[in-house]
């Protein structure tokens, strides 16, 4: 029989970190924990603030009657999750690693047995000159893929970064990508994607608000930067509305966040649904801790991606959950010699 738990923890960045929604410098983050025999699994449920679907009030209450459910007999498979889609990655996580005799491994792949992935380096809002120097630093530790979030600043003070940051670094030797959070307005999105397509951008995300479904058709249509959704396909249901949204709005690229989306099995889903419109995807983590993160990390790898992952927001807390994952030269790698903090500890 499988007895569930779980026990919750603040994680707290090491700087407050900014997007165009505002700051952030606490996560509350939930560890599922399922026991049965010897073995145990282990998920992370870690809803974003206002941008999670579950990010409302009863959702430790929701937990606890998940754990109450489980341990009175019920499968897991009965478990109504369907509005709380972190909670529900939660507990797929830990139904997989409790498949395996090691409480953090969820797969049979090669990131677990240590090949790395190649991930982006983050940079998040701040000054200008700090912005800048965080990329420059990314690149001399070998990231040759550097995502900047914008929208926040004086749209004129990132296109100076950019540019100054291209004069040390062409599109030959580093890969830019932005991401907007949907900070721009439909009146200015093409004027400003078109002035940003001059520093070489390989992608934007979410430019405008989701919802907005003509204007965001428009857009990728003209934009002269590749436009990959993010928001946008939170709260959508991919068996219903998935193809249909896709096709309406032909993007280049969709980002996959389990926490966000509901789950691996989910993502799978919406990589089924891009490949057959030709649409590339790629995965990000959203916040969550090394284990949410681990446990992304090691779906990501079942699929072998070619392109650069979101991947690099492990370090950006300063109580993380210590574990094997560390990142070297613009790779995210499972280093087996380290060790996860003791199950009991979470």
């Amino acid at each position: 029989m499988i007895q569930a738990s779980y026990t919750q923890k603040e994680l707290l960045f090491k700087k407050p970190a900014r997007t165009s929604r505002g700051e952030i410098r606490s996560h509350q983050v939930y560890y599922i924990t399922l026991k049965t025999g010897n073995k145990i699994g282990i998920g992370e449920a870690a809803p974003l603030k206002g941008l999670s679907l579950d990010d409302r009030p009863d959702f430790e209450q929701k937990i606890a009657s998940c754990c109450l459910f489980i341990n009175d007999g019920f499968p897991i498979s009965d478990l109504d999750l369907s509005e709380f889609p972190s909670l529900k990655f939660a507990f797929e996580s830990a139904r997989l690693s409790l498949q395996h005799q090691q409480p953090f491994k969820l797969f049979e792949n090669s990131f677990f047995a240590g090949t790395p992935i190649k991930i982006n380096g983050l940079i998040w809002m701040s000054t200008k000159v700090q912005m800048l120097t965080e990329a420059l630093e990314k690149a001399e530790q070998g990231y040759d893929c550097i995502k900047f979030k914008v929208g926040a600043l004086d749209f004129d003070e990132e296109c100076r970064m950019l540019e100054s940051f291209r004069k040390r670094y062409s599109a030959f030797k580093i890969e830019l990508r932005l991401d907007a959070n949907g900070a721009f307005t439909v009146d200015e999105a093409q004027t400003k994607l078109k002035e940003l397509s001059r520093f070489d951008i390989h992608s934007i995300e979410q430019p405008i608000k989701p919802k907005l479904t003509d204007w965001m058709q428009e857009l990728c249509a003209q934009s002269p930067i590749p436009i990959a959704l993010d928001e946008e396909l939170i709260g959508v249901d991919n068996a219903l509305d998935g193809f249909k949204l896709l096709s309406v709005i032909k993007p280049q690229y969709i980002i996959l966040k389990p926490t966000l989306l509901g789950g691996m099995a989910v993502a799978d889903e919406w990589i089924q649904i891009a490949q057959k419109q030709q649409i590339g995807w790629w995965a990000t983590s959203a916040l969550e801790s090394n284990i949410g993160l681990n446990a992304i990390a090691q779906w990501c790898s079942t699929h072998k991606p070619l392109l650069p992952q979101g991947l690099g927001t492990g370090s950006l807390y300063k109580n993380n959950i210590s574990s094997p994952l560390v990142i070297d030269n613009g790779y995210l790698a499972y280093n087996s010699v380290l060790s996860w903090a003791a199950a009991d500890d979470l």
